[in-house]
């Protein structure tokens, strides 16, 4: 007999393959780990995912023109705008057999919201020359140039139909064109008129503005970290509770609260008033504009940069600065050299948090900041809740969260995301 053994493969209890059944307990435990965070996965992407991709299609989305006014649009192709006369019957047709079907399915009023945007006016026309087609025989009425022209004589407008022309695209540029104060023209991109030029403007004035408040809210919260973290523990905790207490209260209460300290008829103007310093007919403007903005948001963001402050130099042993003190450093230079080094990923942790969080802030700026310190979010609210000009506000907001992550990777650059700790 020989000595050789057959050696098969390995199997299991249940007399599979050991490395087929491995696979299998392996793959049933992927599917396991899956489905205990698929819910949050849906989450994520239902209420973060989803709205950004959205502001992202709605900032360059423009089929309204071309799916309402398809003959319009293709007849304007062999329009030249730099004739300086409006086209000719072919694309009056065209226009008419579009807003007739337009008018039926009530969507004539929808494209003439839209490039309302882009010239004002076209709006009225649009309505007022829907009430007219709608009655119009296609076949029995032509031509209609005259027909649209004796309706409004801005039918005959270069402008209007060279609006149209332009933003015929299915997608187009002009929403962010718009949000950096330049449009389309007949010349390519073009600079808007000075009264209506806002939004650079804003996004200066939103970054600056946050900037002033982050660093307000360094300057206020270090010490009060510093104290927090080096109080016997009974005492930290009281204060821990002041902190915190500005959460348990309403934003818009606290904001309301600041209108009444800061108007010119209010307590702090009263106090200096009262005290000699201010004269009663000269009282101090401290609300609706920026100063009002600032100090209500470092009120309000305060805590955000206290807490991760606080997290941080709790950790700092104090061994260090006895250690560097006992070594002869003065208590500046041991604070300096030794203390405030470990503190600085809780700096760090708390500038991006008050600073996104204020670039982002609409409420606080709109009742105490008036016409001088709202910021940008203000505008993209109007347009989202008000105007309705959807494609502006969704421009506006991707401009800003470009702006966020261009500075955050500057801030990596430059401090090191590394460096960043909650604690």
């Amino acid at each position: 007999m020989s000595d050789a053994t057959d050696t098969g493969p390995v199997l299991a209890a249940d007399g599979t393959p050991l490395k087929r059944s491995l696979q299998r307990a392996l793959r049933a435990q992927k599917l396991r780990a899956l489905a205990l965070i698929a819910p949050l996965l849906i989450f994520i992407l239902v209420t973060f995912i989803a709205p950004i991709a959205d502001m992202l299609f709605r900032s360059v989305e423009n089929q309204i023109v071309s799916e309402t006014l398809p003959r319009t649009v293709i007849a304007l192709k062999e329009w030249d705008a730099g004739t300086g006369e409006a086209p000719g019957e072919a694309v009056f047709a065209a226009l008419a057999a579009d807003m007739k079907v337009a008018v039926e399915a009530k969507t004539h009023t929808k494209v003439a919201v839209r490039l309302n945007y882009q010239k004002t006016g076209i709006a009225s026309l649009f309505r007022k020359s829907g009430r007219q087609v709608k009655r119009w025989d296609l076949g029995a009425d032509a031509p209609f140039r005259e027909k649209f022209l004796d309706i409004d004589e801005d039918w005959g407008d270069v402008e209007v139909w060279q609006t149209i022309k332009t933003y015929s695209s299915p997608y187009t540029a002009g929403y962010f064109l718009n949000s950096v104060d330049l449009e389309l023209g007949p010349d390519g991109m073009q600079a808007v008129d000075e009264d209506l030029a806002i939004y650079r403007l804003l996004f200066n004035r939103t970054i600056f503005m946050s900037l002033v408040i982050m660093g307000s809210c360094v300057l206020l919260g270090y010490p009060i970290a510093f104290l927090l973290a080096n109080l016997p523990l009974r005492s930290s905790n009281l204060l821990m509770i002041l902190v915190l207490l500005p959460f348990w209260t309403s934003l818009l209460v606290r904001t309301s609260s600041w209108k009444v300290l800061l108007q010119q008829q209010g307590v702090i103007n009263d106090i200096l008033v009262w005290a000699g310093l201010v004269d009663d007919a000269n009282r101090l403007v401290m609300i609706n504009n920026q100063f009002g903005t600032i100090v209500a948001m470092t009120h309000i963001l305060l805590p955000f940069m206290i807490l991760p402050l606080y997290s941080v130099m709790k950790t700092i042993p104090p061994s260090y600065v006895r250690a560097a003190k006992s070594l002869g450093a003065t208590n500046w230079t041991a604070f300096w050299r030794v203390y405030f080094p470990q503190s600085v990923p809780g700096i760090g942790a708390g500038c991006i948090l008050v600073f996104i969080l204020a670039i982002g802030y609409y409420i606080t700026p709109e009742l105490v900041g008036g016409t001088d310190g709202t910021f940008i979010s203000n505008r993209i609210a109007y347009h989202i809740s008000r105007s309705g000009n959807w494609g502006l506000g969704a421009a506006l907001g991707t401009i800003l969260l470009a702006v966020v992550l261009v500075l955050y990777w500057v801030y990596d650059k430059i401090v090191g995301i590394d460096n960043v700790s909650l604690g």
